[in-house]
């Protein structure tokens, strides 16, 4: 048995992170567990040629078809958009766009502006200082005044809007439509020890320049020199709980396969939509038979993914091919209700350049846009650098049948069992993706592009993983209250992505640490009565 912590958090992402540099400041003995290990930049696939090629192989945003021994594998073959995770020190932070939108004030109000899901227990006011602090810690570069949201400073200067971006901006501006340079986590200056972006396009392969905020070069380092310990290579089985309901420390396999017990005073989940789920599902006792926290059978159900379409053309002309970040501005034209659009809710697009070389080939032979024989190299000097593409991120409502559950079979190395998922895409998401595509095809139209192409929804989309274990007031309508903490273990806490309400029509990323933010210091306020 390990030595007693006061703190054990599970899961060193984008949450797990910014919750354990939080509570440095308190000097408690603060230990993360994180199943992955560190991984090194140059071990990134953007060192080498070979880096579009790496990402259908060991970088891979699919953890079934990347199957690193620190993944897990997950059943989603009953879903049409399929999980994508990555396990290391950062979490998917390695992998993500650094696309770096807020939710909006009305995200946090639906039910009171449009009869559906449910209000939040917070609000945008509320978290608005965390956004801030977090903004300065990874280091957020963008355009203060977007019309779309409250007013904010990000720290650095925006990404530029090149050829794409500027087309783009220029389409949009004939149809009178919003658009605004998107908040990103790329660096434009150097900042805080990471260098400035040189505009190579390996966002989302790992940034070997340190440009992309990964919060294993931002949280993690400052997390670390306060005293925070990160044990890698350690998958937990189980949060254990005591004879009084409180959980005391959880149980885990470390990189040879040998069990530990980690006890700890209070126990913090960061494992993400489906990861979390998984962990509360699994750990069950005699006094929680259906699995830790979940009184109210909410665990793992109202599974929110974001449904996308993805829509493309191609110019005359070439634009940035493969240069520059992927994303490079948002519209939030179409975000707010419109009950005229036939859906409640809304959606955002995200505009961006082109795709590589080895992507191009291989859409475009999928599409039939590439053709075998004697025009094929003709016909890939007319898509090489000429796509202009854009995806519209659609808001998901949490429905109950939407869920995580565990698979009876399928385990993953150390025989846990894994994670299954069950979810459609309701009648109102797919009448937003009409709309989201057909008012694509128009700004695609405005920006001179032809032969377009739809995918939809996109089949590897499942980036975004929320609402399994949701926060509220209500003990029966949710898992954790309104500060993260369980309304059935009063020392479980819950930071990532499952506690969303709703899903919002944006990138979660930037609220997701806002609240990991806003839970750490609501524990702080309360550490004399935290467990009343």
């Amino acid at each position: 048995m390990q030595e007693k912590v006061d703190v054990l958090i599970i899961g060193s992402g984008a949450s797990g992170a910014a919750v354990a540099w939080s509570l440095a400041e308190t000097k408690m003995r603060i230990l993360c567990l994180e199943q992955g290990d560190w991984v090194k930049p140059t071990e990134y696939p953007t060192n080498g040629r070979d880096w579009e090629a790496r990402q259908f192989t060991d970088f891979n945003a699919s953890p079934n078809r990347r199957a690193r021994p620190t993944d897990y594998p997950v059943n989603d073959d009953n879903s049409p958009i399929k999980v994508l995770n990555f396990n290391g020190v950062g979490g998917s932070t390695i992998l993500y766009a650094a696309h770096f939108p807020r939710l909006h004030p009305s995200d946090f109000r639906v039910r009171t502006l449009d009869g559906v899901a449910d209000d939040w227990p917070v609000d945008y006011k509320t978290l608005e200082p965390f956004f801030a602090e977090n903004d300065r810690m990874m280091g957020v570069s963008g355009l203060a005044g977007d019309p779309a949201y409250p007013a904010h400073q990000p720290p650095m200067a925006p990404l530029p809007l090149g050829k794409s971006g500027t087309r783009f901006a220029q389409a949009l501006n004939k149809l009178g439509w919003h658009w605004w340079p998107s908040d990103t986590t790329l660096a434009t200056t150097d900042y805080d020890g990471r260098a400035r972006c040189i505009n190579l396009a390996h966002c989302m392969y790992g940034c070997a320049q340190g440009a992309k905020a990964s919060t294993d070069i931002t949280y993690w380092p400052a997390a670390i020199r306060a005293g925070v310990e990160l044990r890698t290579r350690c998958r937990v089985r189980e949060i254990t709980t005591g004879e009084n309901g409180m959980a005391t420390g959880a149980i885990y396999y470390d990189a040879d396969g040998a069990e530990h017990f980690q006890p700890a005073e209070v126990v913090i989940v960061a494992c993400n939509g489906v990861g979390t789920p998984r962990l509360l599902l699994n750990s069950k006792s005699e006094r929680f038979p259906n699995g830790l926290a979940n009184s109210s059978g909410l665990v793992g159900k109202n599974l929110m993914f974001h449904p996308y379409a993805q829509i493309y053309g191609y110019a005359e002309e070439p634009l940035d091919g493969n240069h520059g970040p992927p994303l490079c501005l948002w519209s939030h034209e179409f975000y707010e209700t419109d009950k005229s659009r036939g859906f409640v809710r809304g959606y955002s697009y995200q505009l961006g350049r082109g795709i590589g070389t080895i992507t191009e080939a291989i859409s475009s032979t999928a599409a039939g846009r590439l053709p075998w024989g004697d025009d094929h190299h003709a016909a890939y000097r007319r898509l090489m650098n000429h796509r202009i593409g854009m995806s519209a991120i659609c808001e998901d409502l949490p429905e109950e049948h939407n869920r995580v559950t565990l698979d009876p079979v399928l385990k993953d190395s150390n025989g846990i069992p894994s994670p299954k998922i069950d979810y459609t895409i309701s009648e109102n998401s797919h009448r937003m993706l009409d709309h989201g595509i057909a008012r694509a095809r128009e700004i695609l139209a405005a920006a001179g592009a032809t032969d377009i192409g739809v995918e939809r929804p996109i089949l590897f989309g499942g980036w975004h993983l929320l609402g399994t274990a949701r926060m509220g007031d209500d003990p029966t309508r949710s898992v954790v209250n309104g500060w993260g903490r369980s309304h059935d273990v009063k020392n479980l806490f819950i930071v990532d992505g499952s506690i969303f309400v709703t899903s919002g029509g944006v990138n979660p990323t930037s609220t997701i640490q806002a609240l990991a933010l806003y839970i750490a210091d609501s524990i702080k306020q309360r550490l004399a009565t935290l467990f009343d």
